[in-house]
């Protein structure tokens, strides 16, 4: 009989995935048809359309917590940690920490403290309530902002603390998760010890499975088995973290900074590079699209009406101590480090904190032995479903108030421009190199120099006409020419390294350089070279 019923049930759940595959990808064409859904991210029109369905009594399958942490978190988290830099990374490394360690706890006590007092939770079954809304989500967080256009600055914080607090926000809620079964009692030290040495088996997990499947790509150039293996690690170190006692999360996040930072430099070939970054790319658009649909579709009215009262507060919860912790921490990370995170950036800080997946996933792996279970995951969904749908429509108007959005159309044609330039100053230093042109009339080789020199030097014309008209347009030129240098830097140790002439990449001279310039606190600064940005990417 069991070998009569799995094939059907497999034929039914492969029709309910292409089903919800069908509808998200329909969404994301819509906005190119609709001119008003423009202006709503992608993710938040998943989310709608998914409620709308819930509305009609249209469901889909319910994502399992162990579907959502187990399949869905890891890639997501590893094509996350892929693209952060580990220089930008590295200097807000401090408020990234302060925000994902001492942010969850201010957030976990605030959010418990409000739904005992106010909500009449049982302080346990309160405490685990915060630690599932003390995720802030990377899903959501990171797709926003991309498509939105932030400033760098702000993506790296945001991601950063996004990765790092999905981490300790898990291990929060395993140790909490004994309190309210009332299998262990409250001890700080064991519970310290106790995280330190789940992060801590994380971390460790996600620098073995990261520097080793570095050092094994570099021992080949096949670009399918190079982009298998990084999804290999991002499953592998999530699995055998888990499986060790520690956190999959913590050794995620570490496989992909590794592989994005070291890996991808020291194994790989620029195609690859590319190859393996669009590979993730496409991960993480066709998981995400899964991932809010079914968020939207798991609405439960009668759920969310019932606990209307404990959501109210547990909102209420959770915008003041998002408030409190980003206020506070910042204010710490300012005065022991010489970045500064500047009001408007925190004021972003604050309403970007997110709910999503993760703090569903959690939720519902509340085991139903626990008093106010459907409480609790009444308070979750109906603050997830506020924080993607008020705080993610109202992402894109306050980030306009405070003048952060970069990714303006002046902005884009001017980086069209600049990159056009420097394609076709690519293709006449190749043109002059020996043997290029052999076999080639000399009269018909010079013709060819001559029409690319003369749309170079159009393009050039473009370019310094939009900078004329756009002065600030000036420091995004200077910018775009230090990670172009840092890149060229970056290939050239690579190449070294391949060819025997280096063990390994020494750490990047430019950086140092250009982290001068940037702090304003080092005595005698070196002075900014007055380049255009035209000029400068040419030589570039």
């Amino acid at each position: 009989m069991e070998s009569l019923i799995e094939p059907v049930s497999i034929e039914e759940n492969l029709k309910q995935f292409l089903l919800v595959i069908s509808a998200a990808l329909i969404i994301a064409v819509l906005p190119q048809s609709i001119p008003w859904m423009r202006k709503l991210p992608y993710t938040v029109l998943l989310v709608i359309a998914g409620m709308g369905l819930a509305l009609l009594d249209i469901h889909f399958f319910s994502p399992s917590p162990e579907l959502i942490l187990w399949i869905f978190l890891p890639p997501l988290l590893f094509e996350a940690a892929w693209n952060i830099r580990w220089r930008e990374l590295r200097r807000n490394l401090v408020p990234i920490a302060l925000y994902a360690t001492l942010g969850v706890v201010v957030t976990i006590l605030g959010i418990a403290f409000a739904l005992a007092q106010w909500a009449d939770f049982l302080w346990p079954v309160a405490l685990l309530t915060g630690a599932c809304l003390s995720a802030t989500d990377p899903v959501a967080v990171s797709t926003l902002l991309r498509e939105l256009g932030a400033p760098s600055r702000l993506k790296v914080l945001v991601e950063g603390e996004s990765m790092f607090n999905d981490g300790t926000a898990v291990v929060a809620f395993s140790l909490l998760l004994g309190l309210a079964t009332g299998t262990e009692t409250f001890d700080l030290q064991n519970l310290i010890v106790e995280f330190a040495s789940v992060v801590g088996i994380g971390v460790g997990v996600g620098l073995l499975v990261g520097f080793g499947i570095s050092l094994i790509t570099k021992q080949f150039d096949l670009p399918l088995v190079e982009q298998s293996l990084t999804l290999v690690g991002a499953y592998a170190a999530y699995l055998i973290g888990e499986n060790l006692g520690g956190s999959g999360v913590i050794g995620t996040v570490t496989v992909g900074l590794i592989m994005g930072n070291f890996g991808s430099r020291v194994g790989m070939n620029p195609r690859t590079r590319v190859v393996v970054s669009e590979f993730w790319e496409f991960i993480a658009f066709f998981f995400n699209s899964i991932l809010f649909f079914l968020i939207g579709d798991q609405l439960l009215i009668d759920s969310v009406w019932s606990g209307l009262a404990g959501i109210a507060v547990a909102i209420a919860a959770v915008l003041v101590t998002r408030v409190v912790a980003i206020a506070l921490l910042t204010a710490i990370s300012n005065r022991i480090t010489t970045v500064d995170i500047g009001w408007n950036l925190q004021t972003m800080l604050c309403w970007s904190g997110l709910r999503g997946g993760v703090a569903l996933a959690l939720a519902l792996s509340v085991p139903e032995t626990v008093p106010q279970r459907d409480a609790l995951i009444a308070v979750v969904f109906g603050t997830v479903f506020f924080t993607i749908l008020v705080q993610g429509i109202t992402v894109k108007p306050l980030l306009q108030a405070l003048d952060l959005i970069q990714a303006n159309p002046i902005q884009q044609q001017y980086l069209e421009l600049i990159s056009r330039e420097t394609a076709l100053q690519k293709v006449l230093d190749y043109m002059q190199q020996p043997g290029t042109r052999a076999g080639i009339d000399p009269a018909a080789f010079r013709a060819e120099q001559s029409t690319i020199e003369a749309e170079l030097h159009k393009l050039q014309q473009q370019s310094q006409s939009l900078c004329q008209q756009n002065p600030s347009l000036a420091e995004l030129g200077i910018e775009t020419l230090r990670k172009e240098l840092l890149a060229v830097e970056s290939n050239a140790y690579y190449e070294l390294v391949q060819l025997g002439r280096l063990s390994q990449e020494p750490p990047a001279l430019l950086e140092s350089i250009i982290n001068d310039e940037e702090n304003p606190h080092t005595p005698e600064p070196a002075a900014k070279p007055e380049i255009a940005p035209i000029a400068a990417t040419k030589e570039s």
